[in-house]
């Protein structure tokens, strides 16, 4: 099949609004990524619990192309479950992107993301789903005790910090990628087009009604995260530069302080030079220090600044944010 655009058709949202023991129709976005050992297991556990769930559902599993035959099982569960549709990348974009295109590609009123390894348990999307009410649009299921490592898990706090800033929200304290949503906050991001993707992020342009629930959180069935510390930090990083004005405040606070600083340099030595009756201020070594912290801050400064310019820069080509090879439900 040819490479296409990443706009795959999807039904209207569904209506009516949320109430107690409302029934939603769902749609679970999965990305996969070198999962092909443990997608049978996730498409068993997934399909009974929505069939308790949800009079109508789907399963988008969107493969990332990890290279390790996931897509082979794809299209295996699609043609005995004509309610799993997968997707395939062109080419690793990565977690955030995958899921974008597998949001934008659901039929149904309620989106649902989970991971592919099985640690947060489908028998959770229950509580995710109740918790939708007339005044919550978005609900995070927070693990009770994260079964990770310690590098991970503090990897994971600082991008948390990275998302409280992009997202002005109380709730980045809480995110995860087990996230239930009303399929019209998508509406809000229809259109965004940038290589760097935070879906945390794009929720916010759509709603501020937020909330969250302690789910399970289990210990990875299978391999090891393919998230690690360097990449968490790198896309916390991308977060903050991508979607917020932070880290350009904190620039110009440290350009601020450090004028300060400069300016009771210069009363120190013209005081010096008062006192001392206009002999020259000894120290070569404290002037040379002042010069290099000076210098050190400029050049942070110029950093941060250059790190917007190359987000700039990469927009203005115009590089999409993911592109289909191919899908499994095309008639």
């Amino acid at each position: 099949m040819t490479e296409t655009t990443a706009d795959i058709p999807a039904a209207n949202d569904g209506p009516g609004p949320a109430g107690p023991g409302r029934r939603f129709d769902v749609s679970v976005v999965v990305p996969v990524y070198r999962a092909a050992a443990v997608l049978p297991e996730l498409h068993r556990r997934l399909t009974a619990v929505l069939e308790a769930l949800a009079p109508r559902h789907e399963i988008i599993l969107v493969e990332d192309c990890g290279g390790d035959g996931s897509w082979a099982v794809i299209q295996g569960l699609a043609a005995i479950d004509d309610r799993v549709r997968g997707i395939r990348m062109s080419r690793n974009y990565g977690q955030h992107n995958a899921l974008l295109c597998g949001i934008r590609a659901a039929r149904y009123d309620v989106i649902v993301t989970i991971d592919d390894d099985l640690q947060n348990p489908p028998e959770e999307i229950g509580k995710l789903l109740a918790r939708l009410g007339d005044d919550v649009d978005v609900v995070y299921g927070t693990p009770d005790v994260e079964q990770h490592g310690f590098m991970r898990d503090q990897a994971s706090r600082i991008t948390k910090l990275a998302l409280q800033s992009a997202m002005s929200a109380d709730t980045a304290r809480h995110v995860s990628a087990f996230r239930a949503f009303r399929t019209r906050v998508r509406d809000a991001f229809a259109a965004y087009r940038g290589p760097f993707v935070s879906i945390d992020v794009l929720l916010t342009w759509g709603t501020t009604n937020f909330t969250h629930v302690p789910v399970r959180h289990d210990a990875r069935q299978q391999g090891a995260s393919n998230y690690t510390f360097r990449m968490l930090v790198t896309h916390a990083l991308n977060m903050m530069t991508g979607f917020s004005t932070l880290p350009l405040q904190i620039a110009s606070l440290i350009g601020f302080i450090f004028t300060l600083f400069g300016f009771g340099i210069l009363i120190l030595v013209l005081a010096s030079y008062v006192v001392n009756g206009g002999s020259s201020v000894p120290g070569f070594a404290f002037l040379a220090s002042i010069i290099a912290i000076f210098s050190g801050a400029q050049l942070f400064a110029l950093g941060i600044i250059g790190e917007y310019l190359a987000r700039m820069h990469f927009r203005s080509m115009d590089r999409p944010t993911y592109l289909v090879r191919d899908v499994t439900d095309v008639e």
